[in-house]
């Protein structure tokens, strides 16, 4: 699914009336929130779906698969999603 059929699917659930426009707008928004909170190292949960958070990978020594040599690959931090629960059960049902 992409953000075209979400839109498509969120329409089809929400009142009458509302448009593709206003649920790309709410997704948008989302996503936006859900950026500005993990930019500023804050955790994002939503009980029963899951949450977002941002961790740390240490610094570490690679090797350039090309040429073999050893190099040093820097910190970064990384968004990670931990599914919820409710998620987890709804996913692992046969």
């Amino acid at each position: 699914m992409n953000k075209q059929d979400l839109v498509k699917a969120m329409v089809e659930r929400m009142p009458e009336g509302t448009t593709q426009k206003l649920c790309e707008t709410a997704i948008n928004a989302f996503i936006d929130t859900v950026t500005e909170a993990l930019s500023k190292h804050e955790d994002f949960v939503l009980t029963g779906f899951g949450s977002f958070r941002v961790a740390k990978r240490e610094e570490r020594t690679g090797r350039n698969p090309k040429t073999g040599d050893t190099m040093t690959i820097p910190a970064i931090y990384v968004p990670q999603f931990r599914p919820g629960k409710n998620l987890r059960e709804v996913v692992n049902k046969k």
